[in-house]
């Protein structure tokens, strides 16, 4: 058999699971995206470009994803990189196994329970009361932005750990006592030696965490009480409540387009800032 045909019998099962499960419901939403809705909503047969004129009906939940899933992101990664760092380099190693399953603690139970949790914390009988008996007055913590960030670094920081802590993991630590023998402080050593041999794992955690994060519909339901609207919001709105499917798909094939740009874009960055690699993103 010749290696060509070989290669080919060998992925072709992947390659219809792909097709199938990936390409195919995309097209779907493509098509319906075109489409109109019906009397009693659903979807009609068309070719009208109706619905991507009426995106600015939803500016508002494209506007909050598109602040809050990039910020969510970096205030994961700012978090994690320290913690994943102390974990691979500093800690004792006997203990370091349970101070990683500590990490991965939260996903143990379900992401509905931990948000409700959160609204206890952050609503009035919780941290506002708390500043108020401290005499700085009484803010308003749920149902706000602030909130949905708390939920989101809360949820997805695990997320953003571990490609991190693999990384660095790998890292010769003689490079590091030797960054120090030079006379380089510690902020400089980061820069130029743990930074930059730890890319493919920020590269990594920062898509896990705002490839989510841009179709997140839950925390912000939740903690952001109706008032902080993302794009997944919006589409479970538009696919269960109102039934525009046709509108629903306009917005999750722009959504799909967003994405597929901002993550070309990052990639081709970490790349340049790697010194050229492939391998920036892979683990």
């Amino acid at each position: 058999m010749r290696p060509s045909l070989r290669t080919s019998l060998f992925l072709a099962p992947a390659t219809a699971w792909l097709l199938c499960m990936l390409v195919l419901p995309l097209v779907v939403v493509l098509v319906f995206s075109f489409g109109t809705r019906g009397a009693a909503g659903g979807y009609v047969p068309a070719l009208s470009l109706e619905n991507y004129a009426n995106l600015g009906a939803r500016w508002a939940a494209f506007q909050n994803t598109l602040v809050l899933a990039p910020l969510g992101t970096l205030t994961c990664l700012i978090i994690a990189w320290p913690l994943a760092y102390f974990l691979a380099i500093k800690a004792d190693p006997r203990w370091r196994t349970l101070l990683l399953i500590l990490v991965i603690v939260p996903f143990w139970t379900s992401i509905l329970i931990r948000s409700y949790a959160w609204i206890q914390i952050l609503g009035g009988n919780g941290l506002p009361s708390l500043i108020a008996e401290l005499g700085m007055g009484k803010p308003r913590l749920i149902n706000t932005p602030f909130a949905v960030m708390v939920g989101i670094v809360y949820g997805y920081l695990p997320l953003m750990v571990f490609p991190i802590y693999v990384a660095l993991e790998k890292l010769d630590k003689k490079l590091l006592e030797a960054s120090s023998d030079l006379g380089s402080p510690p902020f400089r050593t980061f820069l130029q030696v743990s930074l930059p041999l730890s890319l493919s794992g920020v590269a990594t955690g920062s898509m896990l965490v705002f490839i989510l994060l841009m179709g997140e519909f839950l925390i912000p339901q939740i903690l952001g009480g109706g008032k902080v609207f993302f794009v997944g919001n919006a589409l479970v709105d538009l696919f269960l409540q109102s039934r525009n499917w046709p509108f629903g798909a306009a917005v999750a094939a722009t959504l799909v387009l967003v994405m597929l740009v901002t993550v070309t874009l990052y990639l081709r960055a970490m790349k340049r800032l790697s010194g050229g690699r492939d391998d920036v993103a892979l683990m």
